[in-house]
Formats: C-alpha cells, sequence, structure tokens
C-alpha cells in the first residue's frame, strides 16, 4: 500500500507521493517535474535499445494519479517533453482531452523545444515561470523573494546502511529558500545531492515517501 508524506510550507500542505509528484493540497494542483515523454522513443530511433514500455508506464502513473486526486490543476514544471517530436506526442494529447475538467500548465524546460503549437492544441498553458502566493515555480533554480519549487537536478541521496550496503534514492528536496522534485519520467537519472544541516529530504523508497532529515 502506498505511503504519503505531507511537508508544511508557508500553511500549505503539500503531499509527497511515491509516484514521484506532489499533491498541493489547498490549491487542489498535482505537481509534476520531468516527465520526459518521448526520450524513449528518441532513443530508439537513434538505435539505442530501451525499454519499449517506458512511456506506457509514465501515461499509466498520470492517469492513476489523475483519476485519485482529481485535481483542478496540473502544473507540469518542464521537461515535459524531450526534445523534438515524435509520435509519443499525439498519443499524449490524445491521453489528456480524457481529462476535459484539469486545467493543465507547463513552466517551460530547456528541452520543451515543441513548436508553441503543439502545447496550444493540446490546451496546455505555457509559462516561463509561474507565481501563486507565496511560491515561485519554475523549471530551473532561480533567485527570488518567492520560495522557489523547481524540477531539473532529478535529485537523489545516498544512503548507507549496516555493513557495506549503499543505496541511491530519488527525493524531494527542501531547503531554507528552494524545493526540489524529483523526475516524474520512468527512463530517466539522477543527480546525487549533499544536503546541509536544516534541510529537509524526503527518499521515496518503492511505494512509500519516508524522511530521512
Amino acid at each position: 500500500m502506498a505511503t504519503n508524506t505531507s511537508h508544511l510550507l508557508f500553511d500549505q500542505t503539500f503531499e509527497l507521493l511515491p509516484e514521484r509528484a506532489i499533491f498541493w493540497r489547498e490549491a487542489q494542483c498535482l505537481l509534476i517535474a520531468d516527465l520526459h515523454l518521448g526520450k524513449a522513443s528518441h532513443f530508439r530511433k537513434s538505435g539505442i535499445a530501451v525499454p519499449l514500455h517506458a512511456e506506457e508506464v509514465n501515461l499509466k502513473k498520470l492517469k492513476e494519479l489523475f483519476e485519485k486526486y482529481q485535481p483542478r490543476t496540473v502544473l507540469f514544471l518542464g521537461d515535459l517533453f524531450h526534445s523534438r517530436h515524435n509520435e509519443v506526442w499525439s498519443v499524449f494529447a490524445t491521453f489528456l482531452k480524457q481529462f476535459p475538467n484539469i486545467e493543465f500548465q507547463l513552466v517551460q524546460g530547456n528541452h520543451d523545444i515543441l513548436p508553441p503549437t503543439f502545447f496550444a492544441e493540446a490546451a496546455i498553458a505555457v509559462y516561463s515561470e509561474l507565481a501563486i502566493g507565496s511560491f515561485l515555480f519554475t523549471h530551473d533554480r532561480v533567485e527570488s523573494s518567492l520560495y522557489n519549487i523547481h524540477g531539473h537536478l532529478h535529485p537523489a541521496v545516498r544512503l548507507k546502511g549496516v555493513g557495506r550496503q549503499r543505496a541511491v534514492l530519488p527525493c524531494f528536496y527542501f531547503g531554507k529558500f528552494f524545493g526540489i522534485l524529483p523526475s516524474f519520467g520512468s527512463f530517466t537519472g539522477s543527480a546525487v545531492i549533499a544536503p546541509k544541516l536544516g534541510d529537509h529530504v524526503y527518499v521515496v523508497a518503492g511505494e512509500a515517501v519516508l524522511s530521512v532529515g
């Protein structure tokens, strides 16, 4: 059974989900970073063997989250689609039409290079950054008087167990001035970060999100 963990910021409740997304309860908003749709197909076209089901896994996870949380808004924090157009975009655009009651928004990332018409036809509003209340949502970190929530880094932490046991797990990270989401996509890498004293870190361990600092 999946286990969520809540993190409070400015009296707002952020539910950290094992699917590597956040449900912002008060705003009824689902936050998702670094989906990288189309990446698997992009690599296959380049002759690199990757799992054929990677895109199906991503869409299945999205569908389950949309149906479970019934968000008013889904905000993608950049790198929604990996680079140039391929057949996966058409599948994704059709997929989104199943959810006419959800407003889809994208804070554009460095991989989101599709022409604006593609996003418009899929009814996705695109922003360079988006300020909501006490928060500034971006793809990569920026300096701001607001609390900056972003993706891009695919954060993970290295945990040490008894003996020589080691594990690198994706994580949600909250520092004093900014927070970082793990990558949502099933075909993405990760970058190990070094939290500082006072930071809050939650790892995704299977179907649970656990606080480790």
